[in-house]
Parts: structure tokens; sequence; C-alpha cells
């Protein structure tokens, strides 16, 4: 058994709801290893320690962190390291740590992660999520070459240089950390594709009474659901919308929240588009069903990009053996590995015709929607659980 820190930016209460953080934690957790997670309060009364579902979580003050402007969230996130490491001051934590556990973002744990790992001598394991301050770079929330790039892109090579392993979502993204690190040491460097458990339904579909609360019968339905943000660029599914308003039975479902909802929202709304629906959040069991009845699974990500991401959200596609349809920019690897697995069809984000021809190819073919939703769904079932994570992980850090 080892004893695991884990630093979280969201982290919420495994007993309320689960993401892939959680999802991996209690990987480490139901295999014997004690856990602690570090992560920010939601509310007052959440400060402290305490167990959620079984872990130990100590719940940090913090600055809002979520759904604020770029400044606010910038001062809160640079108050971080110093507000975590203070926290294990004061709750009297142990440092005996064998491994510490640290995704990005944010990088501004960095300095705590280095400070645990001298105090400890454990192993330090980064999860790469988000390449930054490159991507603030590209969605022109930050200046290149700048004296903020500038600093940020230090506490990145910083950070690289302190991690003893590091695991990266794609190929893609072990070439770009290569040719942008060039004096790094190659060899922390490996796969760790996104993970998360299969979807298990205990319950009966409520296929009539979902159908009609929403408008769906006899719909073809293309759903996205999850963060709305400029990395998302959401533009390109709504003007995708106004392109198919000649196939009146196929609707797009969005669900979400994040910087750019208001916006985006705006302007489905301003087009008129009677084929596009618009929630801000749907109770869990509604989502869950409208992924069981969905006919494709929607990703999108800004062209502007120069860095590979990797989304997530592709895995509630995967476990509900839903087909993909990809907007995504040349720089990741997603569209290729969506060819490679034939789990979804993908075209340029920006290019709105290319898109919808995709997209009727699906339509116009159920036997293929449903191949490529197996393809998926083996994938995930065989790659892309918790344990596979958990066990890459121990592999690279502790022997």
């Amino acid at each position: 058994m080892k004893k695991i820190i884990f630093l979280a930016l969201g982290f919420p209460d495994a007993s309320k709801s689960t993401n892939i953080y959680t999802d991996l934690i209690y990987e480490f957790h139901k295999n014997g290893h004690e856990v602690l997670v570090l992560a920010p309060a939601v509310n007052k009364e959440d400060i402290g320690l305490r167990k959620e579902a079984g872990v130990s979580v100590l719940r940090v003050k913090t600055l809002p962190l979520f759904n604020v402007g770029a400044i606010k969230k910038g001062i809160a996130n640079l108050l971080l390291a110093r507000q975590y490491k203070k926290a294990l001051l004061n709750n009297n934590i142990e440092l005996d740590f064998d491994l510490i556990l640290m995704p990005t973002p944010p990088i501004t744990l960095t300095s705590v992660a280095a400070w645990l790992k001298s105090k400890t001598g454990g192993k330090l394991y980064l999860i790469l999520r988000d390449i930054f301050p490159q991507n603030a770079v590209d969605l022109r929330m930050m200046k290149d070459k700048g004296l903020l790039h500038n600093y940020f892109r230090k506490k990145e090579e910083a950070l690289y240089t302190v991690s003893d392993a590091i695991g990266c979502m794609s190929p893609a993204n072990v070439n770009y950390v290569k040719e942008h690190n060039p004096n790094m040491d190659f060899s922390k460097l490996h796969l760790l594709p996104n993970w998360e458990n299969l979807p298990v339904y205990k319950e009966e579909i409520q296929l009539d009474s979902l159908v009609n609360k929403y408008g769906l019968k006899d719909k073809f339905i293309l759903i996205f659901g999850g963060n709305i943000g400029k990395p998302q660029k959401l533009e390109n599914i709504v003007n995708l919308a106004k392109n198919c308003l000649d196939y009146p039975e196929i609707v797009f479902f969005i669900i979400g929240t994040g910087t750019e909802k208001e916006r985006i929202f705006n302007m489905a709304k301003e087009l008129k588009l009677p084929n596009v629906i618009l929630e801000n959040k749907l109770p869990k069991a509604d989502y869950n069903n409208l992924l069981r009845i969905a006919d494709v699974g929607l990703i999108s990500l800004s062209e502007d990009f120069t860095i590979p991401n990797f989304p997530s959200k592709v895995l509630s596609y995967y476990g509900n053996k839903i087909p993909v349809l990809a907007s995504v920019d040349l720089q990741t690897d997603f569209g290729t590995i969506l060819e490679e697995i034939n789990s979804g069809l993908w075209a340029e984000a920006g290019k709105t015709g290319e898109l919808k021809d995709k997209l009727l190819l699906l339509y116009n073919n159920p036997d293929l929607r449903r191949t490529m939703g197996q393809h998926g769904y083996d994938y995930m079932k065989n790659n892309l659980l918790p344990d596979n994570a958990y066990n890459t992980i121990l592999e690279k850090t502790i022997s």
C-alpha cells in the first residue's frame, strides 16, 4: 500500500457527482492505497478535512476559480500553491507521501508540488491535460512572448523539470512537448489517454417521457454536453445547425455552462434556429438518458489552437455507443484516432460544408452509426477505463 496525495483543481464530492479525477482516485482507493486529495472548497461549510465516499479530502478556502473573469481567475490560481501549503501545515498533515499526483490545469501548483517532493521524497507524476501558457496565447487571452507569457512559460519548464513522469493524452501531445522543450528529459514522457468508467444504468429508460419533455419525437438527435468556452468554439456547431435547416428532423441539443455560454446561446437565438435546443443544466438522469437515445455525439475544438488538445467528452459518447461527429483543428490527432478506431467522422474546424457532408453520411446510414458506436465502446472498454490509467501511473512511478 502506498500513500498518495492528489493536488486537484476540479474535484467534486464523489457521493454527488464524478469526473475523470474522482474515477482515478477511487481506483487507487479501491486498490488499497491511502489517498489524500487537496481541492478547493465550494462552500464555507466544506472547508477542512473530511471523508468523501471513503476518501480523505482536504477542502481549502480559495478565491473563486470558475465562471469568473480572466483576471480574477488568474489571481485565484496564483494564490493556490500558498493556500494549499498552508492548509497542509495548519491541519498537521504528515508529509510522508510516496506519490504526488498533479494534473494540469493549473501549472501554478508547481511550487507546492516541488515542496512536497522535497519534504517527502515521493515521486511526482504530472497528468498533462492542458499545455499552458500556449493555449492562452492561441485563444488570444495572453500575448505571445509578453511578460505574463514568459512568467508562466518558466513555470511550465520548471514543472517538466521537477516531474518524475509525465502522462500525455495522445501521441501528438508527446511530440508537441518534445518539440517545444528540446532540453527536457524525453524519457519522462509517455501516453496516458483519458479515462472514465463505463456507464451503469439500473433503471429502465423512460424514452417516451424524455422525448415528450424535450420535443424530440421523430428527431435525429445530435448532443453536446459540457463546458462552453473559447476552446470549444461552439460557433462551429451553431453554424452547422444553420446549414441543416433543410433537414427539419435533425436537432442539435446543446447543454452546458462556461465563459462563452451566453454569447453562444444568444447567437442561436438571434439566428432563430428551430433545430437547436439550449439548456444550462439538466437533471443527471435526463442527461444520461439523452446520451442513451442520442444518434450522434458532438465534439468541437477551436481552429485557432497550435497545441494538440484531446477532448475527454468523447468518453461519454463511447460509453453509450454513440458515433462521434467532430469539428476540430489540424493540430490535434483526435480526428486521426477517430478514423483509426472507426468510431466517428470529423472535419476541419470552420469548414461547415464538409462537416455537414459528414453529418449526412451518419444521418443516412444507421448501420454505420451502430458500427461506429460499437467500435468506440469496445475501444474504451479495452483501453480507456480508470484501471488502465492507474496501472500506467504505478508502472511509471512505483517499482
